[in-house]
Formats: C-alpha cells, sequence, structure tokens
C-alpha cells in the first residue's frame, strides 16, 4: 500500500469556523447520550500558537482522560504537533488509566503528515524473547489456559511504547522532547485524583481473585494501600513513576532502554509462577518498524490503517466493502443490520486464519482487501446458525490455494487498551492505539509502571489439525494485534475520519461501527461512539442490550436465525474526530471517561 500523495487545497473562509468540544464523562456503566457540547473559544481562553496557513480548522484531542487530553492540548498550544501530543497524552494516561496501558506496554502510531500527504505507520508492538519458541505456552504437550498464561512470566513481551515515543519524535515531532513528559511527571509527584472507573475496577472481586495484582508485592502496595482497594477521589502519588519519566525525558529513550532497566524488568518477568524468558538482551535491542499504511478504497473514500500485525488494514476495508456487497437495492434496517454482522462474520474468519507477524510468516493482506477476492467472498455468506470459515483469495485471484498454510486461530484478545485521536493546528493527525493486553497487563510492576501480557495475542495452541497456526509464538516474533487505528479519506485526499479503540478482538468491530456510524449512517462522531455495540466473531452475535436500540437488534437478529449473546456493557473506548467543512467534530465513548476537547 502506498502513502496517500495529497494535492494541498488553500481553503478561504469567511467566517472564522470553531471547532467543538464533545466531552463524555462516564465510569463503567453506560451514561446519557447527551455530551455536553461547548464552543472551543469558550472552553480554553488561551491562545493557541498561530496555525499553518491554509489550515481553519482548529485541533483535536479525544483520549480517555480529560487530564490526559489538558497534557496534549497544552503541548499543541505552545507549537507541538500531533506526534508531541499523543506521546504527552499517552504518559498522563499511563498514570491514570493504568489498567489499561502505559510503558510497559507498547502501541501502533499512524501519522498523517498534511503538507505532504504522507502516512506513516510506526509499529510499536511489542516482541517475544529471542529463546522463545512455538510452545512458549505449552504445559506437559497441553496449551496453558488463559488466566494461567496471563498471569505467569511467559506473557511478558518487551516493552515497547518507549521506544515508539522516540522513533515518532525523531521522524517528525516539533516540540521539546523533556517538555513532554511535564504534565505526567507533576501529576506524579504532587497526586491525581483516583477516578471511578479505576476504582470500580480494582474493587471487582473477580479481577482480585483471577489476577495477582492484590498479592504482587510492589503492585499491591500500590493499588490496595492497607489491603483496601484505592477509591474513587483519594490522591494517589507514584514517585516511582515520575522518576522513570524524569530519566526519559533527560536522557532520550536510553534513559528507559539501558542495564538499570532492563535488569529491574528481567528480574521481575523471571519470578513465580512460571517465569518468563524474556532477559536483558530483549529488552536493549528492542526497535521500532516503521510501516506503510495498508489503504483501500470504499465508495468514495480511502481507508487507512495499519498492516500486520495489526489487523486494522485488513478488517477496516473488508468490513465497509463487504457490507455494500451484501446490502439489497432498497435496504431496510433489518437489512442493513444483517449486512453488518454478516461482514464481521466473514472478516472475522479470514483475520483469525490469516493475520500475523508479516515479518516472520506470509500474510495476504493486500489479497484480503482485493475487490475481486471481496466480490467473491460476499457471495460465500453463512447460514446463521452456521460456523464461519475462512475463505481462500490464492484461489480467487488465481494464484493458488493458500488456505491449507495454517490451522484456524481462536485466539482471544484481551481490552487492556486506549486509544488517542489528534488533530493539530497544522492540520497533521495522529490515531493511536496503546496497549498492556489484559486489564493491569501482567498485574507485574517495576519502577511505577505495570508489565504487559502481550505475549497471550500469541496462539497459545501453536498446531491445529496437523498445520501450524500462522500467529504461533517465535523467536522475536511480534502477536497478531486486534488494534485498528484508522484514518479515513476523500477522493481529494482530505482527511475526514481518526478513529479507533480498545476492545480486544472486539476492536474490529468497535471501530467498523464508527466508520460506517460516521460515513454511511449519518451519525455525528458522539451518537457513533455511543451506538450499541454489535460484534459477530465465530456463531455467536454479542449485541449490547443496554445502549439505545440494542435490544431491538437482538430481537432481530434472534428472529434471523443467529445465536445470539446480550451484553450488558462493552469494553470500547472510543474516540474520534471527524473533519467538516465547519471544523473538527469529536466523539468520546461514554462507556469510559474519555472527552475530545478542541482549540480554535
Amino acid at each position: 500500500s502506498k502513502p496517500i500523495k495529497k494535492e494541498l487545497l488553500m481553503k478561504r473562509l469567511h467566517v472564522l469556523l470553531l471547532a467543538s468540544l464533545w466531552l463524555a464523562l462516564g465510569a463503567c456503566q453506560p451514561v446519557s447520550e447527551d455530551a455536553p457540547v461547548l464552543d472551543a473559544a469558550l472552553s480554553d481562553m488561551t491562545a493557541p500558537a498561530e496555525p499553518e496557513a491554509g489550515w481553519t480548522k482548529g485541533a483535536m484531542v479525544a483520549a480517555a482522560d480529560p487530564r490526559a487530553v489538558e497534557a496534549g492540548l497544552e503541548v499543541l498550544r505552545e507549537g507541538g504537533n500531533a506526534i508531541d501530543a499523543a506521546i504527552a497524552v499517552h504518559a498522563v494516561l499511563g498514570l491514570v488509566e493504568p489498567q489499561s496501558s502505559g510503558i510497559g506496554g507498547g502501541a501502533f502510531m499512524l501519522f498523517f503528515e498534511r503538507e505532504t500527504g504522507e502516512i506513516t505507520v510506526f509499529d510499536g508492538r511489542e516482541t517475544a524473547p529471542m529463546i522463545a519458541d512455538k510452545n512458549l505456552f505449552m504445559q506437559d504437550g497441553k496449551p496453558l489456559d488463559f488466566v494461567s498464561a496471563w498471569q505467569s512470566g511467559r506473557s511478558v513481551g518487551t516493552p515497547s511504547v518507549v521506544a515508539l515515543y522516540g522513533r515518532a519524535h525523531d521522524f517528525g515531532g516539533k516540540a521539546d522532547w523533556s517538555r513532554l513528559f511535564a504534565p505526567a511527571i507533576s501529576l506524579a509527584e504532587n497526586g491525581f485524583e483516583v477516578s471511578p472507573r479505576l476504582a470500580e475496577v480494582l474493587s471487582s472481586p473477580r479481577l482480585r481473585q483471577i489476577t495477582r495484582l492484590d498479592d504482587h508485592p510492589v503492585s499491591a502496595a500500590y493499588f490496595y494501600p492497607n489491603g483496601q482497594p484505592l477509591e474513587a477521589g483519594m490522591l494517589r502519588d507514584n514517585p516511582a513513576y515520575a522518576q522513570t519519566l524524569r530519566a526519559i525525558a533527560e536522557q532520550g529513550t536510553d534513559g528507559f532502554y539501558n542495564l538499570s532497566m532492563a535488569r529491574a524488568i528481567a528480574d521481575v518477568v523471571a519470578e513465580p509462577p512460571l517465569p518468563g524468558l524474556l532477559d536483558m538482551k530483549d529488552i536493549m535491542s528492542y526497535e521500532v518498524k516503521i510501516r506503510a499504511p495498508l489503504c483501500g478504497n470504499w465508495r468514495t473514500y480511502r481507508i487507512c490503517s495499519a498492516p500486520p500485525p495489526s489487523s486494522g488494514g485488513v478488517v477496516q476495508n473488508m468490513i465497509p466493502n463487504l457490507y455494500d456487497r451484501l446490502l439489497p437495492e432498497s435496504a431496510s434496517d433489518t437489512d442493513r443490520l444483517r449486512a453488518f454482522v454478516d461482514a464481521q462474520r466473514l472478516t472475522y474468519a479470514d483475520r483469525d486464519h490469516y493475520v500475523a507477524d508479516s515479518d516472520q510468516v506470509q500474510v495476504p493482506a493486500e489479497d484480503l482487501i482485493d475487490p475481486a477476492y471481496l466480490d467473491a467472498r460476499a457471495t460465500q455468506v453463512f447460514a446463521p446458525s452456521a460456523t464461519p470459515r475462512p475463505g481462500d483469495p490464492g484461489v480467487i485471484l488465481g494464484r493458488g490455494s493458500m488456505i491449507g498454510m495454517w490451522g484456524q486461530d481462536p485466539t482471544i484478545d484481551s481490552p487492556g487498551t486506549t486509544h488517542i485521536s489528534i488533530v493539530d493546528l497544522e492540520g497533521n493527525a495522529v490515531s493511536m492505539t496503546a496497549t498492556i493486553e489484559s486489564a493491569f497487563g501482567n498485574a507485574r510492576m517495576v519502577n511505577g509502571f505495570l508489565l504487559n501480557n502481550e505475549l497471550t495475542d500469541f496462539a497459545l495452541l501453536p498446531e491445529k489439525g496437523g498445520r501450524p497456526v500462522a500467529n504461533a509464538p517465535a523467536a522475536g516474533k511480534r502477536p497478531r494485534s486486534s488494534m485498528s487505528p484508522t484514518l479515513v479519506f476523500d477522493q481529494a485526499g482530505d482527511l475526514q475520519l481518526v478513529t479507533g479503540s480498545p476492545g480486544g478482538n472486539s476492536i474490529v468491530a468497535y471501530v467498523a461501527k464508527t466508520v460506517l456510524g460516521v460515513l454511511a449512517w449519518g451519525d455525528t462522531p458522539q451518537e457513533a461512539a455511543g451506538r450499541a455495540n454489535i460484534i459477530a466473531r465465530g456463531q455467536t452475535v454479542r449485541v449490547e442490550v443496554s445502549r439505545p436500540g440494542g435490544a431491538e437488534a437482538a430481537q432481530s437478529l434472534r428472529d434471523l436465525g443467529y445465536s445470539v449473546a446480550e451484553s450488558e456493557s462493552e469494553a470500547s473506548g472510543l474516540h474520534l474526530i471527524q473533519i467538516t467543512e465547519d471544523g473538527l467534530l469529536g466523539g468520546a465513548d461514554p462507556r469510559r471517561e474519555g472527552a475530545a476537547l478542541g482549540l480554535p
């Protein structure tokens, strides 16, 4: 896939067009659909830096916590760009939303540079240890169960997001590096107010039962002082995190990837139960991959997301295109619902079978979004009661069968993830999804941050039906990810939408809902974020019945013969920005505590 080459369009406006503020606050339970809308000029009285000539739509940051959003806005006001703001935002999220991401994990970042029209993908996915093999999660000839694998040292991949910070900043950042960590350092030293969502997750009896978060001495002391979970409104400082960030701010990425830090991480990974294989050399030799985006055409748009090992470029192109092919000419609401579900079922089956680390295995990513394959795949819709199976793009495209290369992989990705969408005052954009995998990652804490359990994104069982699984563990390999940071452009190459979400393997459905919602169904970004989530992976369709329209959708699908599982709340954390003729519109998922805040 080639980056978009954009012809700059100089647009003169007769009046100042201000960005909108969409603010959605809430804990784990769904809240009102009506998020407050404020004029950007009233929401922030500090004059921002002068915008780039020709760009008059302002700037916006959408992320999972207002304190992180404000950190990003500070950077933009001072003349930093979208890359700079994303680093500042994520450094704060690692402190105030530690259940979802942090510097002990990894990320994918898409950076769109408006002046050149180019998109760059920074692949900061964690890697397996160099002494790992396909049997990483096998014990006595059987795969570990997920919880045992998750809480073991074997699940920890090389922490990689700090390396992504550095590579992205070197590539296109504008602000002073050390300045980007100041908001997070201040909050860590002076204390931050524990949010309702963090407090609720920590108090979950199920979390305490299945994780070692309240058993590991360091994490227990931090999250459960005196044996009790942190409560909403409490002030919690983290001097160790402040010290770690200060070292990064002063020394660059060497402040993290050094002998002292590598030894501290490796020592914690080597603790029981089931000590891991990650060593100091794995940590200090980590490299970010710079990749081209995977882009495809849909209607009058071009959809770009991260290539493998991310699923984004494949799935966010497949679902909208299959949706259109499955719609009858005069479509009813039921027809649209069924097309969305069937498009997901087809897409998930292909994604589960083929997508993996393309540096180590053959991944037919371009073939899966080829219009000829999509035409054929749309004719292979499964009966509602049938088990979805992968297609064979090799046969359809005349290149020889490829379905037999791999065994099928039902790996379950977990939802310990966050998403950041940014448009800066020059019209550049970042879509960044970051993760530590499951809630609170591996539950092992070192130097103020939690380690990831990212390697459980590999197939725990490395072979299926006598064939290797594409996403099996291997030395230095990056596990498949559902993360789908996505940018959508019009025919002229103008940016139209920045979107993404956390949510494990459900990210595929969550993000597709916003692409179709904003660009096909007429939703505002806030409406798209708040829509009932519908996830159709495998035989059962999961429907979020607590959101408006969810119960009706569940019943319609039952009437059509689908097996439906009702969900009261989903783990989406959608943060999106729509670029319109009149300015920027933002959406923040009401299921979390985020905000979308604009600058004029």
